[in-house]
């Protein structure tokens, strides 16, 4: 007979048995368990051994909670599900020796084959290329002693200092779980509720409002492996070292307007970006740098080098420059090889080593049985993509879609079959395998267990203020902007205010332009656990007037409007200076079939108007006759094709015919508005941010 689900207990009169349903919850009473009914001391902090020591496997709360979140979605990847990945290389410009056994880091001129993915990170497989949003920079290296994967995100930093609260932020992020959206934005309730409740977010949110999360290409972004790590030489000694991807193509961000219209206008832009540079052969290429130093120069920063949620500014300590990676082969299936591709940061090689980073410390094992929920088995590593270019050997046996065929009667070590003339297998390999780092500088290794974060880690507030102070001004706008936009988008007014308190810790110019735009009143600063720096600027830091904002149209594109009669040669000429700068022109016109130039005859057209907007390229040129422009003057998507060109800061060249069409579009004459002809390369090779106050209405300082 069927029943209801409750307990069953032995209530010990005569054997009878008695259901007793489970307690109803109580709003009142509330308290945070495991899955098996334990109570919850602290969902804040990962058991450890001292403060600062290793985090330990005897931590069932955080086992059972990552546990539960890596299975929750099959088989996309729960975060990071919209990617793009492609082949290369990555070339050592001179041996490392010095700080590291690491095979790839000895010889000069090395070449390391890499598989290199970039995702975004909120929304799921099928959602657009460009939401602001973090984006994932993960690098396999398929070294000759195994695979090294080194795996991060375009910003250094991260919104968590311990890996227990990962499943609360993803969770947060995500689509509101009563109602199944907002996919892919984190404009939304849910989100901001978690973000002003931690403090430790600050900075990365900071970088999260900035331009770094709208990048006009995945080859203009930098990467970083955001946590400490160690790299170790022959001899043993361990060397503190954080790791920079930076990009020989530059620096380049969108406007928002530009973003939200790429992505209706081509949801891949990205992907479909990446493909056709590397088709074309304009291979992408970043440079490794490395930031390295010892536990003295740790001990005399201002702030903890295992909080991730910090960096060390290149102005306190340069970047080195040590390599380059060259993306130059497109994936020859995408299923295969860029969604079956599974990283881990616990794929390390002998040479590089961890930290006690809290936050790395629980990547080394969410990631393994992330991929092993998704992928289905635990012989993952046997497809081909995620296979080492070196022997692998061992006595893992059978499992799900086991590949390998080992031989022999042995499946264990030690054995003595050798002795009856057996195949004995593999053997440890003291002289050269992986060893863990004795860290002899870690004096806080030994501890009592705790769930407990070092005083080191609670100042939330100095580095996001300097973030902040260290962008340009254009910038610090546009971060007010993104922060009024997404805030603007919170239901619940405590929630807002609440940031608000948080952001006067950050820099009170930023929250009185943000709470103005709001129309609320600016509330006290939130309490701190730690007192706000004001430490220096960072230059570094900045994308506009950077030293990655390279001014160049190398790699970039250049829409070339025209229509019938347009001038054949100043067309020519136009196409001939742009390719000559390494750019790439496209003639667009009001039909694919092709135009006729005013020397009669039928030039082809790359691409139509009316599917191809201004958004798509990163300068325009607007070569038309008196006729083609009358053609056209009435024609909507012609004028917003100009519009938005200007809008969006870009560089303009037109000849005389097109002026009523500029006219129309609202084309004011500034430095960015050029003829067309050689002072055009140097003019498109920029944006014009001197032109946005005249553009969009931004959130601005207070007046005094």
């Amino acid at each position: 007979m069927a029943t209801k689900s409750g307990f069953l207990t032995e209530a010990g009169n005569g054997g009878e048995t008695h259901r007793h349903e489970p307690q109803a919850a109580n709003p009142a009473n509330d308290h945070l368990t495991t899955n098996q009914g334990i109570k919850v001391s602290d969902n804040q902090n990962q058991l450890k051994s001292g403060e600062r020591g290793p985090v330990l496997l005897e931590d069932f709360v955080l086992r059972e909670k990552i546990f539960h979140f890596d299975h929750e979605r099959i088989p996309e990847r729960i975060i990071h599900a919209r990617g793009s990945a492609a082949h290369g290389f990555f070339e050592l410009y001179e041996s490392l020796s010095d700080i590291t056994k690491a095979d790839l880091f000895q010889r000069a001129g090395e070449k390391t084959p890499v598989f290199t993915r970039f995702s975004t990170v909120a929304g799921g497989a099928g959602s657009v290329d460009t939401p602001r949003d973090v984006r994932g920079f993960a690098v396999k290296f398929y070294t000759q002693e195994g695979n090294w994967d080194l795996v991060g995100n375009n910003i250094p930093v991260f919104f968590i200092q311990d890996a227990i609260k990962f499943p609360d932020l993803i969770h947060s992020v995500k689509m509101e779980a009563d109602r199944g959206f907002p996919q892919a934005a984190s404009a939304h309730d849910t989100f901001w509720d978690f973000i002003s409740l931690m403090p430790e977010s600050s900075h990365m949110i900071l970088w999260a409002m900035s331009d770094r999360t709208i990048p006009r290409t995945l080859r203009n972004i930098e990467g970083f492996g955001i946590h400490t790590f160690r790299l170790v030489n022959a001899a043993g000694q361990s060397t503190f070292v954080k790791f920079h991807w930076k990009p020989k193509q530059g620096l380049a961000s969108t406007c928002w307007d530009e973003a939200v219209k790429i992505a209706g206008a081509d949801p891949d832009f990205h992907r479909r970006d990446l493909f056709e540079a590397i088709q074309r052969g304009d291979f992408p290429e970043w440079e490794l740098g490395l930031q390295t130093f010892d536990q003295a120069f740790a001990d005399a920063l201002p702030f903890d080098v295992l909080d991730p949620t910090k960096i060390i500014p290149e102005e306190i300590l340069p970047v080195r420059l040590v390599g380059r990676m060259v993306l130059d082969r497109w994936p020859d299936n995408f299923f295969a090889e860029t969604e079956q591709v599974a990283y881990c940061p616990a794929n390390i090689v002998p040479g590089v080593d961890f930290t006690n980073d809290p936050l790395l410390q629980g990547r080394l094992f969410s990631y393994l049985d992330t991929q092993k929920s998704r992928l289905g088995t635990a012989n993952f590593h046997q497809i081909p993509i995620n296979q080492p270019k070196c022997p692998v050997m061992n006595f893992q046996r059978d499992g799900q879609m086991q590949m390998q065929v080992p031989k022999g009667r042995a499946n264990y070590e030690p054995n003595s079959l050798a002795d009856q003339g057996e195949i004995t297998g593999p053997r440890e390999c003291p002289a050269h395998g992986f060893t863990t780092v004795a860290a002899a500088d870690a004096p806080t290794e030994q501890g009592d267990k705790l769930r407990i974060r070092p005083a080191s880690f609670a100042d939330h507030y100095s580095q996001a203020r300097m973030f902040y102070r260290s962008l340009d001004v254009a910038e610090q706008s546009h971060v007010a902007f993104a922060f009024t936009f997404e805030l603007s988008k919170v239901d619940f007014a405590p929630i807002r205010t609440r940031m608000l308190g948080n952001l006067m810790n950050v820099d009170p110019d930023l929250a009185a332009r943000v709470a103005g735009g709001l129309n609320m009143p600016l509330p006290a600063a939130n309490d701190t656990a730690a007192p706000v720096l004001d430490m220096d600027p960072s230059p570094a830091l900045k994308i506009i007037n950077g030293k990655l904002d390279l001014h160049t149209l190398k790699g970039r594109s250049v829409g070339i409007l025209v229509a019938d009669g347009s001038d054949a040669p100043t067309v020519e000429a136009l196409k001939a200076v742009v390719t000559e700068a390494g750019g790439l022109p496209v003639i667009v016109a009001p039909k694919i079939g092709g135009v006729t130039l005013s020397d009669g005859k039928l030039a082809k057209v790359d691409k139509q108007l009316a599917g191809f907007p201004s958004v798509m390229v990163d300068a325009i040129a607007v070569i038309l006759s008196d006729d083609g422009c009358a053609s056209l003057i009435n024609e909507g998507a012609a004028v917003q094709y100009v519009m938005d060109a200007f809008g969006h800061l870009k560089a303009i060249a037109a000849d005389g015919g097109a002026q009523p069409l500029l006219n129309k579009a609202g084309v004011v004459p500034d430095e960015g508005v050029v003829a067309p002809n050689k002072g055009f390369v140097a003019a498109a090779g920029k944006r014009y941010w001197d032109r946005e106050p005249g553009v969009r209405k931004l959130p601005r300082a207070p007046k005094d």
